[in-house]
């Protein structure tokens, strides 16, 4: 069984995070220097919100304005699942398929430890399952059988 501890081993614990009184437009350039989908929003070392792409998509197209200078807090989404690093990468892959969402912060005794995203996730997933065939055909050859 594979963990989401195993994923944060391989991709590191950094994570891009702004408090929720950064305005939008300083958001949306950290997310374009970094090459990223989304932001953890913090009030400290708590997890306040997330902000993605596609909050920013659905606000403008809700509104047809919007004034970047505004704080993120108004357009980050709030009710942000979380998980553990000792739960299972299926657990996470059922967990962002039934919720449709892509990005879910990993918090142990309260403290923030990483963030994955679906990526990450699938990524982990058809590794694993590759290793699982090559295994699978190593074992039905003989291939290294017994050393």
């Amino acid at each position: 069984m594979n963990f989401v501890s195993t994923i944060l081993q391989v991709k590191g614990n950094d994570v891009f995070s702004v408090n929720t009184n950064t305005p939008i437009i300083d958001v949306l350039e950290l997310m374009a220097e970094k090459g990223i989908g989304a932001v953890l929003v913090m009030e400290g070392e708590k997890v306040a919100g997330i902000f993605s792409e596609r909050d920013f998509a659905r606000k403008v197209a809700k509104t047809k304005t919007l004034d970047l200078h505004i704080p993120v807090s108004e357009l980050m989404t709030k009710d942000v699942f979380v998980i553990s690093s000792d739960q299972t990468v299926d657990e996470c892959m059922a967990l962002m398929s039934s919720t449709r969402i892509r990005h879910l912060p990993v918090v142990d005794e309260n403290k923030l430890a990483g963030l994955i995203s679906i990526g990450d996730v699938v990524r982990f997933s058809i590794d694993d399952k590759d290793l699982q065939i090559q295994n699978m055909e190593k074992y039905i050859l003989g291939i290294g059988y017994g050393q």
